[in-house]
């Protein structure tokens, strides 16, 4: 059996930790702008160790994860959490407020349904 990986490309242990769907996104967001224990990284295939500690904006928030394992596989997602830690867990989300209803209106006002047009239209053809 051979021993277990003691490095990774940084945008493999991404995917494989399922931060990113595919392994393409994950290189595209080290190349805008990744930090490896405090230092600038842009290129995907830079050495990743267990230890290290990563920072990167993901959608709306920055995660600061700690590398606690590297995989060999992209596995299921308890098998993908195992493999950090989050430092800065993101902060829930608040409830978005219901929008305010607008007016009120009586059944039967607003626009003409298309059968109440058809009526309009038959009964100004026979007054005419």
């Amino acid at each position: 059996m051979s021993a277990p990986p003691t490095q990774i490309r940084v945008d493999k242990w991404l995917w494989h930790a399922r931060f990113f769907k595919t392994r393409s996104k994950a290189a595209e967001a080290v190349s805008t702008g990744l930090r490896i224990n405090s230092e600038r990284c842009t290129k995907p295939a830079q050495a990743l160790r267990a230890g290290d500690v990563l920072t990167f904006p993901q959608g709306r928030e920055v995660r600061v994860i700690r590398v606690e394992a590297i995989s060999e596989r992209r596995g299921p997602a308890p098998e993908a959490q195992a493999l950090y830690t989050d430092l800065a867990p993101p902060e829930p989300r608040a409830t978005p407020e219901p929008e305010p209803e607008g007016p009120k209106r009586d059944p039967g006002t607003g626009r003409p349904t298309k059968r109440q047009r058809r009526e309009i239209d038959a009964y100004s053809r026979s007054r005419s």
